[in-house]
């Protein structure tokens, strides 16, 4: 009997052991996770989640027009308009996003897609962003 009772004290203590572990592990995990959400925030330069979304939508449009221009040389060998890159359906985004505006600028070496903010609305997002041929996001204030 004393047997018995020992080893279901060790079963029992390995199985609080067990679930303490578990709860600490998720406790480090949340803690990673929110502060990879600030941080993801904060590099977005957005002050509220409505700003981070709008960014996050704005550099994804800006990477579709990157891709684009990329086929569109790889096809024409040479960079595209804007204009040209919606006629020819290269892309299906429209010149803007509220609240940027997006231009495409060409040269012989590259281009660079650039979105700039057309109103200033006090969320702390950069007046501009920008990427190139190398797929290089850059931002300014």
């Amino acid at each position: 009997m004393q047997f018995l009772l020992e080893k279901t004290k060790k079963n029992l203590m390995g199985r609080l052991f067990g679930f303490v572990g578990l709860v600490a592990a998720l406790a480090v995990g949340m803690y990673i996770y929110s502060k990879q959400i600030q941080s993801t925030s904060a590099i977005a330069g957005a002050n509220n989640p409505k700003a981070a979304v709008n960014i996050t939508g704005v550099r994804t449009d800006l990477m579709s027009i990157a891709q684009a221009e990329r086929g569109y040389f790889a096809t024409e060998n040479k960079y595209a308009s804007l204009d040209e890159l919606i006629s020819s359906h290269a892309i299906t985004i429209t010149r803007q996003r509220p609240p940027y505006a997006y231009e495409v600028e060409t040269g012989s070496g590259g281009f660079r897609v650039v979105a700039t903010r057309t109103s200033d609305d006090g969320s702390g997002m950069p007046a501009q962003l920008s990427v190139d041929q190398n797929m290089e996001f850059n931002e300014s204030q």
